[in-house]
């Protein structure tokens, strides 16, 4: 008699699928609750950057040795806790009492969120051997993920005005349960590897180094740059860091394998994660201030407000990846983070206006051309390594794309830190200044840095 789990190989998919939609609708899900969290904890600007921050940093942190904690104990093993994880977690965000237990819940969803994600895509490779149909069901993965983006701020806007903001986290629990029911029940057991090194030196090194960062870059907004404690923490920083590089240097099995960085493909496209990432996530959350706090638009109009740009994102993303063998990667590398530089320099003079329609075109640029550099920095990425190093690669360059959003939100959040219109606005065009700069220094490396048969 065959086993269920064999002939279920599509039923898989949709709970791996599962995984991925909550990680992503809780990044993106978050946004448009920012004013009821302010009103509700009685918090500044920088307490609502923890409640995102803390999400993004563990997940950013862990997602490395996620993928080899599913090599040792088996991604089916480690993909299930993480969905426990997850959902346990998001059930305590739904009723934490005080904004420091919805942080501590959100560093526990986070570590659920970084299980999740590569083993997700572990239990896909179990389960679609042939390579032409499991490069569909990663297909339809990716879809999901980009469904839940767009969705995320108009569901989350929904449930915040009808059913107050702890219903964004507690959606989660029915989610989990289905996904975990899935699972358990149609994806076979993994293989295990218990000889799999899970370097913890360098894990504990990468985690000190970006928690000391993102507590530098949001408590700086409180207490000041030449506060001791965020001179303590920026030098802790510094030392972990190069801790960790000297760590990763001379462990047999490391973690971040340092001969990666010798491609400059791989360079090129870790880099531009952090730059798009940052623009990006640091300009939503700006954007979602603004909207709530300044225009006092409702969470449901928020919500509205960006689904253009979220659509855009999801449709020009299938796109990318099409034009992607027509132009080259060089091309779309250089094309998508100028558009999307220039539609952030058109939201400067939009916003003097005062008027959310002259704000939308603008965002539709500047989504479209994020889009575009997605897929493409992607398909460099794997295209500049072996092909047995292709999920290690993929996890670094997730890595420094979740590094960048986290610094996205922490910096421009301290520019944006006084609520009161005279001073949010001058911020506001500042987020907006530093992220032109930013996308047009990733758009000028690509263009001198990567081969034109990229």
């Amino acid at each position: 008699m065959s086993s269920p789990h064999a002939s279920r190989p599509r039923l898989t998919l949709i709970g791996a699928a599962l995984g991925f939609v909550v990680v992503l609708l809780d990044v993106s899900v978050v946004n448009v609750a920012l004013d009821a969290f302010r009103v509700g904890f009685s918090t500044d600007v920088a307490g609502l950057e923890w409640v995102v921050n803390a999400y993004t940093l563990v997940f950013a942190a862990l997602l490395l040795m996620a993928g080899a904690l599913g090599d040792r104990f088996g991604a089916r093993r480690v993909f299930l806790a993480g969905f426990v994880l997850f959902t346990a977690a998001s059930i305590a965000c739904g009723l934490a009492p005080t904004l420091g237990a919805l942080v501590m819940a959100r560093i526990v969803q986070g570590a659920g969120a970084a299980l999740l994600v590569p083993n997700s895509l572990a239990l896909i490779q179990q389960a679609f051997p042939d390579q032409a149909v499991r490069s569909r069901a990663v297909g339809w993965w990716g879809a999901a993920g980009g469904m839940a983006l767009a969705a995320g701020p108009v569901a989350g806007g929904f449930l915040v005005a009808h059913f107050g903001w702890r219903s964004i986290f507690l959606i989660n629990l029915p989610i989990g349960l289905i996904g975990l029911a899935m699972t358990l029940r149609h994806a076979r057991p993994s293989p295990a590897n218990p000889h799999r090194s899970l370097d913890l030196p360098g894990q504990g090194a990468a985690v000190m180094a970006l928690a000391a960062l993102a507590i530098a870059l949001i408590e700086a907004g409180r207490l000041g740059w030449t506060d001791p404690w965020i001179v303590m923490a920026l030098s802790i920083a510094v030392i972990a860091a190069a801790a960790f590089v000297a760590i990763e240097a001379r462990t047999a099995a490391p973690m971040l394998p340092l001969a990666l960085f010798r491609s400059r493909g791989f360079v090129i496209a870790s880099v531009s994660g952090v730059l798009v990432n940052f623009a990006y996530y640091g300009l939503i959350f700006v954007f979602s201030l603004f909207f709530q706090g300044q225009q006092a638009f409702s969470p449901q109009q928020t919500g509205l407000a960006f689904l253009p740009m979220t659509v855009v994102l999801m449709v020009a993303s299938i796109l990318g990846g099409r034009l992607i063998t027509r132009l080259g990667a060089r091309r779309l590398m250089v094309l998508g983070q100028m558009l999307a530089a220039g539609g952030y320099l058109l939201l400067l003079p939009a916003l003097a206006t005062g008027s959310y329609a002259m704000l939308v075109l603008p965002m539709l640029i500047a989504a479209g051309g994020i889009a575009l550099t997605v897929p493409t920095m992607t398909n460099v990425t794997l295209s500049a390594v072996e092909p047995s190093h292709a999920g290690l690669a993929s996890g670094v360059l997730n890595t420094a794309r979740q590094v960048g959003g986290m610094l996205g939100v922490a910096v421009c959040g301290y520019l944006v830190r006084d609520s009161t219109a005279s001073a949010f606005l001058p911020g506001m065009r500042l987020s907006l200044a530093a992220a032109v700069v930013l996308l047009l220094c990733g758009a000028l490396f690509s263009f001198l840095w990567l081969e034109r048969k990229a």
